[in-house]
């Protein structure tokens, strides 16, 4: 059985050969720079320049010999952003390197000790009006340069790699970009007291999002497997909204983007949303989302074994392989293995599960804790 079969077996609820794998298909399945350059190190790769895939949250794209070394499934063939939009990093003295992206968002970080960039400017941010969302310089999401090549390199990767292929984004969720654009204070303002503005700024990012994947799916979408959304709607302990509040303004939209998604393409929709989102996952399941991705097991509600009884008959659970929070990063190598092994009980039974770490393998983790973790998966991801 090739990684694309194996990959559409767990997606369609049934039980493959082997877990089907992900390490670097997505900017949320990938690996922080500096991890990365010691695992390869330790695996006994040579150096390489390492390329960063998300500037903001320095992470990689993960090179062909550490995916065969891992026998990872599944890969990313689409581009993230403008071509003919250029990032010019700037230095604040010796304080910070900072940049402004294609939305107009402020990025900054730490010359000495940042890990990843942090925003500092919000381009619509104080008193926004319907005209100012209408007026504002929104980047082309139909920019050609954004899809040269796309359909070659996903006809490549399903038909003579026969790899599972998973196409990324125009950028952030419709939530995270209202976030970012206004910022934060604003933006909670905005769902209690200023509603029909956010509801008109939201649409408009849920057009810019429909004419990306009327083109991107245009392109490719008979190759996809699986395309990418998210909304990062939870913390630690619970919703950054209430499940009304994201019932009645967010989720009319996130069904209308992705409908308009799957009138285009057969792949399923991949959900990226940290934190306790237990609250709304049948909502997003309502709304379209057949993927959710992370299970973050440390946050409440999120257990994964519950999760899997509850939801598992038709939702696939596409990372939660690890406890990054509090195994992957700080725990011994026993530690990750008997995490892991019980992850893959808890998820893997009758398919619906795309083994990953939760979230980014960050800066702090030690190659041989990630060494573990796959090793694991090698060991105990067998189908009977």
């Amino acid at each position: 059985m090739n990684s694309r079969e194996r990959l559409q077996m767990a997606l369609n609820h049934q039980e493959p050969d082997f877990i089907p794998s992900d390490l670097g298909a997505t900017v949320l399945t990938s690996i922080n720079q500096s991890a990365y350059v010691r695992l390869r190190r330790y695996l006994g790769l040579p150096d390489v320049p390492v390329r960063i895939s998300d500037l903001v949250q320095q992470i990689v794209t993960v090179d062909e010999d550490v995916c065969n070394h891992f026998k990872v499934d599944v890969l990313d063939v689409a581009p993230r952003s403008s071509g003919t939009f250029h990032i010019e990093i700037k230095e604040d003295m010796d304080r910070y390197t900072y940049f402004y992206d294609e939305w107009g968002i402020g990025w900054k970080m730490p010359k000495t000790g940042g890990l990843y960039y942090d925003m500092f400017d919000h381009p619509l941010k104080g008193e926004a009006t319907k005209s100012d969302v209408d007026h504002y310089p929104w980047p082309d999401p139909v920019d050609p340069a954004r899809f040269q090549g796309l359909r070659e390199r996903a006809r490549y990767a399903a038909e003579v790699e026969k790899k599972g292929v998973i196409i990324g984004g125009l950028c952030a969720g419709i939530m995270e970009m209202a976030a970012w654009m206004r910022g934060f204070e604003d933006y909670f303002r905005d769902f209690s007291s200023n509603t029909e503005f956010m509801e008109y700024f939201l649409d408009k990012i849920v057009e810019l999002k429909m004419a990306y994947w009327e083109k991107a799916l245009a392109e490719a979408g008979e190759f996809a497997d699986a395309v990418v959304e998210a909304d990062d709607m939870a913390g630690q302990n619970n919703m950054l909204i209430s499940p009304n509040t994201y019932r009645k303004i967010v989720k009319p939209r996130h069904k209308k983007l992705f409908d308009f998604i799957k009138s285009r393409t057969n792949a399923k929709i991949f959900f990226h949303s940290c934190g306790a989102v237990r609250k709304v996952i049948g909502d997003l399941m309502d709304a379209g989302v057949d993927i959710l991705n992370p299970v973050q097991v440390s946050a409440v509600g999120m257990d994964s074994a519950e999760l899997k009884k509850e939801f598992g008959d038709h939702l696939t659970f596409w990372g939660g392989a690890v406890d990054t929070q509090r195994v992957l990063g700080t725990g011994s190598v026993q530690d990750v293995k008997d995490d892991v092994r019980r992850r893959i009980d808890d998820l893997a039974p009758g398919g619906g599960f795309v083994f990953a770490a939760v979230h980014n393998i960050q800066a702090n983790v030690p190659p041989e804790n990630i060494v573990a973790m796959w090793d694991t998966l090698h060991e105990y991801g067998i189908y009977s």
